[in-house]
């Protein structure tokens, strides 16, 4: 195999090389395109770091090309075939949804960490049909699907990989050939994490318990999770377990966002020098805007992203306002954020049935309209492989100046929600938009404050992962207003099938 040279920069070629190194001593030659069984040895960790616009992705896209070159199998997390003594496989994981969307979306196979964790289940009748799909087995007859129904479903795997939407073109439901899901019990060869600044310790020794060799992708210039008093996993592993990537590539170099954002580096730029820099730059180049208010109709698909939750909280409120939305009850078209899982450890299948589906905590959900019963919501879950599934929902309408947030209606078990036009910069990270609004008086307050966190002003961290969120455009939002909206919420931009009745996820005393 031959390393694409003309891609791959003087860095990452670097980086590829010392990758390639470690997986040659765990079995796997990605020079030659070979594969030996897989042997007793110790666990590796790498970190492969770099700042936004350093390559990072398009190093773990070429990582994931040579490794399905040289024969390792990809697991993706929807099914799993029988286990071979010289199987070797890879996964490549995201913290969130959205995050394993993102990677998707430039055709890495990417899942998300709780997918991997855990496993479906599949009716006996219908593993033939992945065994065959995944070429593991023989095409099978299956009472009531015809020749017709079991082509549609290999060219649909053959396009897209996945054996659910394969399952699906043929006519199937999920709840027709999934009967449960459970935790992975065997360990996988090869894991590559990306946006590894978002994990904690505890999804850290998870992912180390089941790959032997770990690759983690991070920026360490990124916020740590709320819970690790500053500390990333990866600032816990010695120096020579960590690559930094530092070039800035041809196609991020001409970004004004990440200009702003590399700015950021410079010990002596303080709050207003920032801004006027932004100013400035929003002067010359369309894709940086200096607003004086805060876009609506942006918020509907893209929330304003802020330090403070009173912020939150403020312009949620706002956002509900102009639109005239009731207390009582959602609009279809408004944005909402998972905030977990409420059930009881007894209706633990259940729990992973919500979870596999993309209702896991900080999945970014847009409400479509009321489900069957009272308390169930019809939901468009962002970045879902299957994005449409009706739950039982405990919506959570949070109000300035009061402590309990008002529930405009409720399941009594489910899917938890907070509203999502406005998130905070913490919750945001692992996301992209298009277009960002970012709230700078709240990160104006944290320069005020002076605060620092690992060494540097939380300010700084606080804008740059608030900036790099945005793929195309940024909005730096300077004054506390809201603008109106041009139109109505609407649903019909989001596309995927209508969720079927029977894929209702229904908690077991809430079962008509």
């Amino acid at each position: 195999m031959s390393l694409p040279a003309l891609t791959l920069s003087e860095d990452q070629a670097t980086a590829f090389d010392q990758v390639s190194e470690v997986l040659q001593g765990a079995g796997i030659d990605l020079d030659n395109g070979l594969t030996r069984p897989p042997k007793e040895a110790p666990g590796t960790v790498m970190a492969l770091m770099g700042k936004a616009g350093s390559g990072k992705t398009l190093l773990l896209a070429e990582l994931v090309k040579a490794l399905e070159s040289a024969g390792v199998d990809i697991v993706s997390g929807d099914y799993e075939g029988r286990r071979r003594k010289d199987r070797r496989t890879l996964a490549v994981l995201a913290p969130t949804n959205k995050a394993a969307f993102v990677l998707r979306m430039r055709g890495v196979p990417a899942t998300t960490i709780h997918r991997i964790l855990y496993t479906p289940v599949y009716d006996p009748e219908y593993e033939r049909i992945a065994e065959w799909l995944t070429g593991q087995g023989e095409q099978p007859e299956v009472e009531g699907l015809t020749e017709e129904a079991l082509a549609r479903a290999k060219a649909s795997y053959e396009s897209h990989k996945s054996v659910p939407a394969a399952l699906a073109a043929a006519g199937l439901r999920g709840s027709d050939f999934i009967t449960g899901w459970k935790r992975r019990e065997e360990p996988l060869d090869i894991g590559l994490i990306d946006e590894a600044s978002m994990l904690d310790d505890r999804q850290f020794d998870d992912l180390k318990e089941i790959f032997p060799s770990l690759f983690l992708f991070g920026d360490p210039a990124q916020l740590a999770p709320v819970n690790q008093s500053g500390e990333m996993v990866f600032d816990k592993l010695k120096p020579s377990q960590k690559l930094e990537l530092s070039r800035i590539h041809r196609q991020a170099a001409d970004n004004p966002i990440l200009d702003l954002a590399h700015a950021l580096a410079d010990p002596a730029l303080g709050f207003e020098d920032f801004e006027r820099m932004i100013e400035d730059r929003a002067r010359s180049d369309d894709r940086v805007v200096w607003a004086q208010r805060v876009e609506v109709d942006l918020m509907a698909r893209s929330p304003v992203l802020v330090w403070r939750n009173a912020t939150r909280i403020r312009l949620i409120d706002a956002f509900r306002a102009v639109h005239d939305a009731p207390d009582t009850e959602l609009l279809p078209g408004e944005p909402l954020i998972c905030d977990g899982i409420e059930l009881p450890l007894k209706h633990r299948k259940k729990r992973l049935d919500l979870e596999a589906r993309g209702l896991i905590k900080g999945a970014q959900v847009v409400y479509l309209g009321p489900g069957r019963k009272p308390g169930f919501s019809r939901l468009h879950v962002i970045g879902a492989e299957e994005p449409q599934v009706s739950a039982a929902s405990i919506v959570k309408i949070e109000k300035p100046d009061e402590e309990e947030p008002f529930i405009p209606f409720a399941a009594r078990m489910g899917a938890t929600f907070l509203h999502g036009a406005a998130v905070t910069i913490h919750k945001a990270q692992g996301s992209q938009w298009d277009a960002v609004q970012v709230f700078a008086p709240d990160l104006y307050a944290a320069a005020r404050m002076g605060r620092s966190e690992a060494g540097q002003p939380l300010w700084k961290r606080l804008a740059y992962v608030a900036i790099t969120r945005a793929q195309s455009r940024l909005l730096w939002v300077v004054r506390n207003r809201l603008a109106r909206p041009t139109g109505p919420l609407v649903t019909d931009d989001l596309g995927g099938k209508p969720a079927p009745l029977s894929l209702e996820m229904t908690p077991p005393q809430e079962a008509e």
